[in-house]
């Protein structure tokens, strides 16, 4: 698993072992930012100078992908031990410290944000269904900004009930991936 453009382009990045996080494949999130990048409903300014949440983050490899390509500034939102000392050690890897922050709890019981976010990723556990329930709990803890854009990421077959006050962009399919893109309305 590596970054896949701007100023860390071709970095690898660790993954803990087993089964218990699935990382962002690369070519999945090589086409979300594309998709970001040259969107009408986004563009270059949705990404760059951003401040991002990366919830159920794992490796970290999104928000770490956000912050290469110009994001000012990520916070990383996971409760695994083990996906958060690799989280740790691919933040230090890439010397990110200065604009990346981990914050150890549950996306769907989140803490107080110091600032809301413009730009969300969220990459629950496939088939759980927990994506909706984490946009309404970061939304009414509020770490997300209003119209704030959200990247799900689910299983391909996987059902999503939206939650009130999201409004769909976009929907890819990428593989086992799906990846809704949503504005906070």
């Amino acid at each position: 698993m590596r970054i896949v453009a701007g100023r860390w382009r071709g970095r690898t990045l660790q993954a803990p072992p087993g089964e218990g996080t699935r990382p962002t494949a690369d070519r999945v999130r090589q086409a979300l930012f594309d998709s970001l990048w040259h969107a009408p409903w986004a563009g270059r300014e949705a990404v760059e100078g951003a401040r991002v949440l990366d919830a159920f983050a794992g490796t970290g490899a999104l928000g770490l992908e956000a912050l290469s390509r110009g994001a000012a500034q990520a916070v990383f939102l996971e409760r695994d031990r083990v996906a958060l000392a690799v989280l740790r050690a691919n933040i230090a890897a890439l010397k990110a410290e200065d604009s990346a922050r981990v914050v150890a709890g549950d996306a769907l019981r989140p803490p107080r944000p110091e600032a809301a976010c413009g730009l969300v990723f969220l990459d629950p556990p496939y088939g759980k269904e927990m994506g909706p329930a984490a946009l309404v709990a970061l939304r009414t803890a509020g770490w997300i900004a209003p119209a704030a854009l959200a990247c799900l990421e689910v299983g391909r077959n996987e059902s999503v009930a939206l939650p009130e006050g999201w409004e769909a962009l976009a929907e890819r399919q990428h593989g086992a991936a799906r990846v809704l893109v949503l504005r906070a309305a």
